[in-house]
């Protein structure tokens, strides 16, 4: 059994330890990392290698910044949505693993926010930062959509910053509208589906709601008011494959200095 998790660490270096307690207690075999807040010199190599695991990194100082730890050899590594050159931020960093002489093509996605302060008079339609959130997915999509081109085991993970429907969000009625739950942004993650891609949480639990961010504000964790975000897509390939997927969030996200965000797996069962 192959297990493939994605985890938004919010800053690696600081919340390290934590995410160091995750490896060993779950063990899983690939990692999609968001959020890294770090730049290449500063990410944790050793630290990692120690635990067992590779390191493939796209970082940004401050912000941002996205990796791929493996316990198995990550090859061709792609930093950067191949079609959006101008991105100048650390959103996407894809890879090839082989895993029992099966080859699975991996991603890690952190789409834009979008949200923030708004001018005067200013929808949220119109701020630039969703207008990049809006076009990042565009991107994404189209690099996507040429990927499935191949036949192949594809799992691509992240953190979304979108809820898909009403049960990914703990209020849907005072969400609609805002950010994390917009029609047009819930449109754009729709249409990654729509390609072809499943959404292997939902495949697999059906109607339970489940988060997988919770704010820092507002006692959000201790009440529950969180968001499901982030996801694994697996491609038709890597579905028929996939014997379980869920959200690791006891032992994680309710810890000491815890990411707002808690993993999300699948596993699969890859045969020699």
């Amino acid at each position: 059994m192959t297990k493939i998790a994605s985890f938004n660490v919010n800053s690696i270096n600081a919340r390290l330890p934590n995410l160091l307690a995750w490896l060993k207690n779950s063990s899983p075999d690939v990692v999609l990392l968001q959020e890294l807040k770090c730049q290449e010199e500063k990410f944790p190599f050793d630290q990692l290698l120690d635990a067992g695991y590779n390191s493939a990194i796209l970082g940004q100082k401050s912000y941002n910044g996205v990796a791929i730890l493996s316990k198995f050899k990550i090859e061709d590594v792609v930093k950067g949505l191949p079609n959006f050159p101008e991105d100048e931020q650390a959103r996407y960093i894809e890879a090839l693993i082989s895993i029992n002489d099966k080859v699975i093509r991996v991603a890690s996605i952190y789409v834009p926010n979008g949200g923030g302060d708004l001018n005067d008079c200013q929808t949220l339609e119109e701020s630039t930062k969703f207008q990049y959130k809006i076009n990042f997915f565009e991107k994404l999509k189209e690099h996507l959509a040429n990927l499935l081109k191949y036949d192949e085991i594809q799992i691509f993970g992240g953190d979304f910053n979108v809820a898909i429907d009403e049960i990914d969000c703990f209020d849907a009625k005072s969400s609609q509208g805002k950010i994390l739950f917009h029609d047009s942004e819930r449109k754009k993650m729709r249409e990654l589906l729509n390609l072809g891609y499943f959404d292997s949480f939902r495949e697999f639990n059906g109607g339970q709601q489940t988060f997988s961010w919770w704010d820092y504000r507002g006692n959000a964790w201790q009440y529950n008011k969180g968001f499901r975000i982030d996801y694994l897509l697996a491609s038709p390939l890597a579905g028929d494959l996939i014997i379980n997927a869920n959200i690791d969030s006891q032992g994680v996200r309710d810890q000491e200095k815890a990411s707002d965000h808690c993993p999300v797996y699948v596993e699969l069962l890859l045969r020699a």
